[in-house]
């Protein structure tokens, strides 16, 4: 399971460095949100839905640049995981923590995900 767990992160880290919108809908769920918590400058918690997210994507706010990707953790727990990464673009520096599910198409699928974005 931790390799379908690793492609999922995978191509959630593609679909955003290329603005891939298709295959980010495959992998996050219904219901995902991204957490983050003084996001782009801002104080407090922002938190954003599958919707808004691809649109961010689709409209060029978020994405679109190639970034460095370790995975530094994934514990798994039959149906659930959490993965910890490091990713890094020519602008930024990010940690992210992502909570993902095993959906009932039996694909993992990313729920959650919290961020912190720092500019280099």
């Amino acid at each position: 399971m931790t390799d379908k767990i690793k492609q999922t992160i995978t191509n959630f880290v593609k679909g955003g460095d290329n603005s891939d919108t298709a295959l980010l809908d495959k992998v996050l769920h219904k219901d995902f949100r991204v957490t983050n918590n003084g996001f782009m400058g801002t104080t407090g918690v922002t938190v954003i839905d599958k919707e808004k997210y691809l649109a961010n994507i689709r409209d060029g706010i978020f994405g679109g640049l190639p970034r460095k990707m370790i995975i530094e953790s994934i514990d798994e727990s039959k149906t659930i995981a959490s993965v910890k990464l490091r990713l890094e673009s020519l602008e930024n520096h990010f940690i992210s923590y992502n909570s993902l599910v095993l959906d009932t198409d039996n694909e993992w699928k990313i729920i959650n995900n919290l961020a912190v974005v720092e500019a280099k």
